[in-house]
């Protein structure tokens, strides 16, 4: 029997996160370990006529790509994935890891090829998005992976994600738009100004937005979601930042982070854990050591740090950059082939001014 939090996270998604409409071509993508939301997705599609399109994966494929494809295979995109991206109206994404580090032995150098190789697709999704043809979310489906990773039991970060996505409440939905009301409150008071200065423990961070969008991420592109963010203008960001939680992404851990910025541009990084992996990241191409995404987490239902970023850039009372690719809706213009986001907590001791006043202390907002 279908849990029936799953059966109303399928209904949140379709119907709020990505509104589907009879006709609409949805795709639906995940790996076999997260069979109950995605039949329950297909369902809801029908539901609301819709035309469900399922795309299973197979996790492992990426790690025998990476050790045994050649230079042309890696390069190589079929021209009917860029036929699909201009298709489909809309797009659901369900993370199912069974084992989050299988990319840990990898080759950074070819994960780069791989991810150039793929950019066009991925800047032609955001662009479609960024002029509203195209709606798209991702979630996660509980696996003993991701609970594993956060230090809890299967059925304890069960709780945790389904808590996080409010699909317990009585009206899902209405609870979401709440959440979109007050986030929309400090947009409206962050739009007109133009710097922001971050400050904590071996953090003191400028940078520049005025002219730039506020996106209030309420629930319809990450699920769970609660954050707004926009994209710094490129030159602007000057000054460094220690990382509180390690980045969790591509495979790997990099612990300790802290990066130093000049014009924009990352001109010094360090980490205690997997730094070499870090500096090829930001190898990857020019866009990479540039800041593509500042955002505030206001999601005040998760407190503690998961190794996911899904989750963990949402945390009330932190900040989170991302490295590389922006999202042209917010403003940005930077492009890379890595988006990579990570956690600043500001709740013992952090602060945030906008222009000269005080916006965020101690991971609480001011206004």
């Amino acid at each position: 029997m279908t849990d029936p939090r799953v059966e109303a996270m399928a209904k949140v998604l379709i119907g709020y996160s990505l509104e589907v409409t009879g006709g609409d071509l949805v795709q639906i993508q995940g790996s076999p370990e997260g069979t109950p939301l995605l039949l329950s997705l297909y369902e809801e599609v029908l539901a609301r006529g819709g035309h469900p399109w399922v795309q299973l994966g197979l996790d492992e494929v990426d790690e025998v790509l990476y050790t045994r494809a050649s230079e042309a295979q890696l390069d190589f995109v079929p021209k009917f994935v860029a036929e699909m991206v201009e298709e489909i109206q809309a797009s659901v994404s369900v993370w199912t890891e069974t084992n989050t580090k299988r990319l840990t032995g990898a080759d950074p150098a070819r994960q780069a090829r791989r991810g150039k190789a793929l950019r066009p697709l991925s800047e032609r999704f955001l662009e479609r998005a960024a002029a509203k043809e195209l709606r798209w979310t991702t979630t996660l489906y509980p696996t003993h992976a991701f609970a594993q990773d956060a230090e809890m039991s299967l059925r304890e970060f069960t709780e945790f994600v389904f808590r996080a996505c409010l699909v317990g409440e009585e009206d899902p939905i209405g609870a979401w738009r709440e959440i979109s009301r007050r986030q929309q409150a400090l947009i409206a008071w962050l739009e007109p100004r133009k710097e922001i200065h971050v400050l904590g423990p071996d953090t003191d961070l400028h940078l520049k937005v005025g002219g730039r969008t506020w996106i209030n991420c309420d629930g319809h592109v990450n699920f769970p979601d609660g954050e707004i963010f926009t994209g710094p203008i490129e030159d602007s960001v000057n000054g460094s930042i220690r990382f509180t939680y390690p980045a969790c992404s591509y495979g790997r851990e990099v612990e300790d982070v802290s990066l130093e910025f000049k014009g924009g541009r990352v001109v010094k990084a360090t980490a205690g854990k997997n730094e070499e992996f870090l500096l090829a990241v930001l190898d990857t191409d020019r866009g990479a050591r540039y800041v593509g995404e500042f955002a505030f987490g206001t999601n005040s239902g998760i407190q503690r740090f998961t190794k996911n970023t899904l989750f963990d850039e949402k945390i009330g009372g932190t900040v989170h950059l991302a490295l590389g690719k922006g999202y042209p809706e917010s403003g940005s213009r930077n492009s890379s082939a890595i988006h990579w986001a990570t956690v600043c907590d500001l709740r013992q001791g952090g602060e945030v001014h906008v222009d000269g006043a005080p916006f965020v202390r101690d991971g609480a907002f001011l206004v």
